[in-house]
């Protein structure tokens, strides 16, 4: 995004608290993750910023307190079902550098389980004191 694009845009909107964002290339676990964060009663959301040539669209659409990043190999993103070509692969880590600098957890699920991902991911939560917004279904 350019000098004049941000101007124009201005500042981001404030976090909206309690809110989380799961951004990351595709495959890396995010669907998976929101669906686990919101059936326990969390405001989690996905971005899909790795769509986006907009660097801060996380923040802007979502809004969050928390950013969560989650990367995965390409190696085991095919293994996963995904399609893409290295060239994509790496284009998606491009449109995803603003979040990840700006990310409050990073977590590679290469080698992780859906369960360990959310046991990370509710440990940090835990130390920030977010809590769910509602009860868990």
């Amino acid at each position: 995004m350019c000098a004049q694009e941000r101007k124009r845009l201005g500042a981001p909107p404030e976090p909206i608290p309690g809110r989380i964002a799961v951004v990351g290339v595709c495959a890396s676990g995010k669907t998976t993750l929101v669906e686990q964060l919101q059936s326990l009663g969390y405001d989690a959301r996905q971005t899909g910023q790795e769509h986006s040539q907009v660097p801060d669209m996380w923040q802007r659409l979502s809004r969050p307190q928390v950013l969560i990043y989650l990367d995965v190999s390409l190696q085991v993103a095919r293994q996963r079902g995904q399609s893409y070509e290295e060239p994509l692969y790496h284009e998606q880590h491009r449109r995803l550098e603003h979040a990840r600098k700006h990310s409050h957890l990073f977590i590679d699920t290469t080698s992780l389980t859906p369960n360990q991902v959310l046991e990370r991911v509710l440990a940090v939560l835990q130390e920030m004191g977010v809590e769910p917004v509602r009860s868990g279904s």
